[in-house]
């Protein structure tokens, strides 16, 4: 399904989409309460299918006890899903879990129909919507470690010269074999790549190191309203959709307060329930924007009656990036749509400074958020005196656009300035202080 609705003149594949109620089983060993519920999950993935250009055609339901090693779900409902293929003359079964290489390949023989798992679909939306070198680049090691495990004997044809005997000892390597080494040595080529794309990247972090300006960095479900969010407060012109994964390669644009400061503001790509983790590892680069960040903007959908259960997954996801601790405003979206905000003690969550309503798409509560970004970064400010000699007047001018000055007075040509600054910006100031004569105490 690579490519999926992008594809010009493709016919649409029509789906059967199988959802799982697990109870407390989870395959990868987690509980019932480690996501969203089992029919907000399979609406999920009804949007994840339509969003890489499947028509859903049925819809089934498992309920799961116990895991039938060989397919996953029992063996009557495999029969009953090979009858609903046939039925709707479906070409793609979408299991809303992550399945097994065996249990991938024993349900396509039996069902007669190609069978993708959660994350195979994920993955492809993601190789639709990449577009980045970087983003592609991670994207395609994701697939090929996804795959990597599930290359089958299909093509094992050498190994067919014999069952063993005179004659038909070693063939050499099968093409089983060939495949994976290939794969695996794509794999190494990839990852030598991204390592030079991710020194690109990391040059530029370098660079937006030295703006003196704190960095605040969207999160947030997929589909919460990030980039309608980033294009209200920055006019970036970020793609808005209303599909999974509208937005995965990072955007950097400056950010104007109504006090004059400036911020950094960056869109990242939104997490999802069950993220494969494929894409974690191979997006780390792209994520450490959000671990660098100084504020996280945690955007949430208010209309999604499994809001809280998202607000959980995107910060374990945080958490796994080492970004679990970030300063965080919950920025409460969509409030325009009968979207509510449920009361929510900040005392309770230390990282979260505070707590909005806003409606992205119409700019309501967009100025008390903006506010709430000030009072942060007011919060945030250090008191600095510092001694600027008269020949780096540069220096006193930076100074000026880029803090707050509370007085300045002259002695023997020299400027003495107390002024508010951000930690970041205080870094830089003794920075470009060592390289003058300049001496610099706290008052505060």
């Amino acid at each position: 399904m690579k490519g999926g609705a992008h594809d010009v003149g493709r016919p649409v594949e029509r789906a059967v989409l199988v959802g799982i109620d697990h109870g407390n089983l989870r395959q990868d060993g987690a509980g019932s309460g480690a996501g969203i519920g089992a029919d907000e999950s399979l609406r999920e993935l009804e949007r994840l299918a339509r969003t890489a250009g499947v028509e859903p055609v049925a819809t089934m339901h498992q309920n799961i006890r116990q895991i039938t090693p060989a397919t996953y779900i029992g063996k009557g409902k495999v029969e009953e899903l090979k009858e609903t293929v046939k039925a709707h003359r479906a070409s793609v079964v979408l299991i809303d879990e992550n399945l097994s290489p065996g249990q991938q390949r024993t349900l396509t023989e039996r069902v007669e129909a190609k069978v993708l798992d959660r994350s195979q679909l994920i993955l492809d939306i993601f190789a639709a919507r990449a577009r980045s070198l970087e983003g592609k680049l991670q994207v395609e090691l994701a697939q090929l470690e996804y795959m990597l495990p599930r290359l089958t004997r299909a093509w094992t044809h050498l190994s067919r010269l014999g069952g063993g005997g005179v004659g038909t000892r070693g063939p050499g390597e099968t093409q089983l074999e060939v495949d994976r080494r290939r794969v695996r040595e794509k794999i190494v080529r990839l990852k030598r790549r991204i390592t030079e794309v991710e020194r690109t990247r990391e040059l530029h972090r370098k660079e937006r190191a030295d703006v003196p300006y704190v960095t605040i960095a969207l999160v947030g479900y997929t589909n919460a309203g990030k980039s309608t969010l980033m294009n209200a407060l920055t006019k970036a012109g970020v793609l808005v959709e209303d599909k999974l994964f509208a937005t995965l390669d990072p955007t950097v644009r400056r950010l104007d307060l109504p006090s004059g400061d400036r911020a950094l503001l960056v869109d990242t790509v939104g997490f999802i329930h069950r993220l494969p983790h494929q894409l974690v590892e191979a997006f780390k680069s792209t994520l450490e924007e959000v671990r660098r960040a100084d504020l996280l903007l945690h955007v949430v959908d208010a209309t999604n009656p499994e809001a809280e259960e998202q607000i959980a997954i995107v910060e374990r996801v945080l958490d796994e990036i080492g970004a679990g601790s970030t300063p965080t405003i919950l920025a409460w979206n969509k409030i325009d749509r009968g979207g509510e905000v449920p009361p929510r003690e900040i005392g309770d969550h230390p990282h979260i400074v505070a707590v909005q309503a806003i409606a992205a798409a119409t700019g309501r509560g967009l100025d008390e958020l903006l506010a709430a970004i000030e009072r942060w970064l007011d919060r945030e400010r250090v008191s600095l005196e510092v001694t600027i000699p008269s020949s780096r007047g540069d220096l006193l001018a930076w100074l000026h656009r880029s803090a707050k000055v509370v007085s300045e007075r002259y002695e023997d040509g020299d400027a003495i300035v107390t002024a508010l600054a951000t930690p970041k910006l205080a870094g830089q100031l003794r920075k470009r202080l060592e390289d003058t004569a300049c001496s610099t105490s706290p008052t505060s």
